[in-house]
């Protein structure tokens, strides 16, 4: 405005505005007002607060532009601390990420795990850590199994799944002001699927998240600090032999004691602890079952709320075919447009009909896998030294949650999975 006012001039009688805050919330921009009426003849005029073109009459603009300046900074201050207190109090300053929602139910608003978009969200990390899929082949398989971004845009974006796959906010954390600091809202990712992912990106070199017991489940009873893992291998006259150890992170600390424990030994504690789970009795048994299909049942439920969501966007599928439809009946789309439209509307139909028949295959498949939770125990008791790494990783998180090290004894902390189940 400033500009084309200064090419202008001599077509105009003034500049209007409706008061003299409106018209600049900065001194500076209003010392260059103040130059257009001094140098180019343009008074400047707020309808609500005459002032005559006086000495007098520019001191008390000059008053008003200054209080108006002073206000516009103490409000950006306040807004700023409050802000920092939002964010000291563990909400995120501004909108959630993906997969939560802000939630209003008085004055304050909270942020709460979005009803849908969190299974898409837990599903991205799960295809990335556990199936070591690319970004492009995430995004199809989401797309396949009917997990659409939203209803304008079905198909995530490899920007919007690389976003996703390198955010600490799914951890438990916000970032604000170049920093991370810990959040109250539920995280989706546990921090062994987060350690697994960043490997997979090369973003750590490291292998100790992988080993069974450096999966941050241990702490040391020196320090608190976690147990971490090293893998060394050995050649031998048979061949290449792995041998794992483990220890405090700051072992090498000045005072810290020198234990380093070699896998077999926290194994052999571990297959003591379980040897009573195996040959469960038939209460115990039932116990279990019951149990496991209350979790199945949950996780149907989960499952249940993507499908209403599903039929929701397929009733929408069918409004956006019948638009579609007259509008090439009437000319205003192309026979071309109109056929490349509706095989999208097919492929999308496809993916959310797919995701149907996986909910109803879950769903009758509780029974079976309820029917079979007490085998499981015996699993653990008899054959833990055959179970994969990762599956010994889930069943002691489901177990126990975590552990001490006192000297070279594990100790499993209070009130633990385990310790409840043998209670009940």
């Amino acid at each position: 405005m400033i500009r084309f006012a200064k090419r202008n001039a001599d077509k105009y009688d003034g500049l209007l505005f409706y008061k003299i805050d409106r018209a600049a919330r900065n001194l500076k921009d209003f010392v260059e007002l103040e130059e257009l009426e001094s140098k180019y003849n343009l008074p400047f005029i707020a309808i609500t607060q005459p002032v005559q073109n006086t000495p007098i009459g520019k001191m008390v603009r000059r008053t008003l532009a200054t209080m108006a300046a002073f206000q516009t900074e103490q409000q950006s201050l306040d807004v700023r601390e409050g802000i920092a207190r939002r964010v000291a109090e563990g909400w995120f300053p501004s909108n959630p990420p993906y997969g939560y929602r802000t939630i209003r139910p008085d004055k304050r608003s909270f942020v709460e795990v979005h009803p849908q978009n969190h299974m898409k969200v837990r599903r991205i990390f799960d295809f990335r850590a556990n199936q070591i899929l690319t970004v492009p082949e995430i995004m199809e398989r989401l797309f396949d199994d009917g997990f659409f971004y939203t209803e304008s845009k079905p198909k995530f974006s490899q920007s919007k799944v690389n976003a996703i796959l390198h955010d600490r906010s799914y951890l438990g954390f916000i970032f604000f002001r170049g920093d991370w600091h810990p959040g109250k809202h539920e995280p989706l990712v546990d921090q062994v699927t987060w350690d697994r992912v960043r490997v997979s990106f090369d973003e750590q070199n490291y292998r100790s998240h992988e080993l069974v017991y450096a999966s941050r489940l241990i702490r040391c009873g020196h320090c608190g600090h976690i147990v971490t893992g090293e893998e060394k291998f050995k050649e031998t006259k048979k061949g290449t032999k792995a041998y794992v150890y483990y220890r405090c992170s700051r072992y090498r600390t000045v005072g810290h004691p020198r234990v380093r424990l070699p896998e077999r030994e926290l194994d052999a504690q571990l297959q003591k602890m379980l040897a009573p789970l195996g040959n469960l009795s038939d209460e115990a048994d039932g116990y279990v079952q019951m149990v496991a299909r209350a979790i199945l049942e949950a996780r149907c439920r989960d499952e249940t709320v993507q499908v209403s969501e599903s039929k929701r966007l397929l009733s929408l599928l069918e409004t956006q075919r019948a638009k579609l439809l007259n509008r090439n009946l009437a000319g205003a789309v192309s026979d071309d447009l109109y056929d490349r439209q509706s095989a999208e509307f097919d492929e999308q139909e496809k993916a959310l009909q797919r995701q149907f028949a996986r909910h109803e295959q879950i769903s009758s498949r509780i029974d079976e896998v309820s029917g079979r939770a007490g085998k499981v125990f015996d699993v653990l008791a008899n054959d833990w030294l055959k179970m994969e790494r990762r599956a010994r990783q889930l069943a002691l998180s489901a177990l126990f949650g975590g552990f001490t090290l006192e000297g070279r004894t594990l100790v499993p902390d209070n009130r633990t999975p385990l310790e409840l189940f043998r209670a009940g």
